[in-house]
């Protein structure tokens, strides 16, 4: 089912009630995953511990969460020609990322080649049957239109019923076949409000063409307080995909109502602080856009 429009949302997966987020266009939600000085993911952290900033004015925080809630989350497969021999393990790795996932969560599966597919009967599904039959669709032929297939998964998102929202891009080379330009895509990242991780396979392609690769999923996932991995065989894949869902699981949910209430559509910078904050290193989106009206 080929598709002009996509949707996707994500949340740290839970198991315990939580007290939903009251929907509010003029709450801020931000999603800040704190690490240690060895890497490692730091939980137990209470709502006093945290400082947000908005173009450098201290924010009073409304909502907070440390534990997992549910999500809505998109996973965007490449199935470009170059994907062939690697989509096996690339699909494993995927239904076992959404095997981690809370029942609550909604999920879709987008494949990607010149154009891009909603390859599901719904818009989404918690069930791992109805996922592994769209990884089970997947064909590698064609080109790499990644960028339209971001914009248009960024747009199925606005259907989802969480308030976070995630996508996981797997894809193994630099975009030759959108429309659109990573520029677009970016500014439609950030205006989302989506939490954006990408795993580049990217090791056979030339110094030069690495490069471009790897800049472009730096820059969308960097823009949405994500992380972009690039590992050296389609092997640690799986292991890549674990490490993102707890990422995800283990992520402070802060919200405030911003005190620059101009609907200008202005870009606002966003900065998180912790106290005591030695050793510690905080990663989350670097800022938003105002509505403008």
């Amino acid at each position: 089912m080929a598709l002009a429009s996509l949707f996707a949302t994500s949340f740290p997966f839970s198991t315990h009630a939580q007290t939903p987020i009251r929907r509010d266009v003029n709450l801020v939600l931000v999603h800040a995953s704190i690490f240690d000085s060895s890497g490692n993911v730091v939980t137990g952290l209470q709502q006093q511990n945290f400082r947000v900033y908005e173009d450098k004015v201290e924010q009073k925080i409304s909502v907070f969460h440390n534990t997992d809630i549910p999500i809505t989350l998109g996973i965007l497969i490449d199935n470009s020609g170059s994907m062939r021999l690697k989509l096996p393990r690339v699909s494993a790795a995927a239904l076992t990322f959404v095997k981690t996932s809370n029942p609550q969560d909604e999920d879709f599966i987008v494949n990607f080649n010149d154009e891009y597919y909603l390859d599901m009967d719904k818009d989404f599904s918690s069930d791992p049957k109805d996922l592994q039959e769209a990884l089970d669709r997947i064909e590698a032929r064609g080109m790499t239109a990644l960028y339209d297939a971001l914009v248009g998964s960024l747009d199925h998102l606005k259907k989802g019923t969480k308030d976070k929202k995630v996508i996981l891009i797997i894809t193994d080379g630099e975009d030759d076949a959108s429309r659109e330009t990573l520029q677009f895509a970016v500014r439609a990242a950030q205006e989302s409000n989506a939490v954006i991780y990408a795993i580049g396979l990217f090791a056979d392609d030339s110094r030069a063409e690495k490069r471009k690769g790897e800049s472009a999923l730096k820059e969308i996932t960097k823009a949405t307080g994500g992380v972009a991995y690039f590992p050296e065989t389609v092997d640690q894949v799986e292991s890549l995909c674990t490490a993102i869902a707890k990422d995800i699981r283990n992520q402070y949910t802060i919200g405030y109502y911003p005190t620059n209430t101009a609907k200008d559509g202005g870009y606002r910078t966003v900065k998180i602080e912790v106290k005591p904050g030695a050793g510690l290193t905080v990663r989350a989106k670097p800022g938003y856009f105002a509505p403008n009206h």
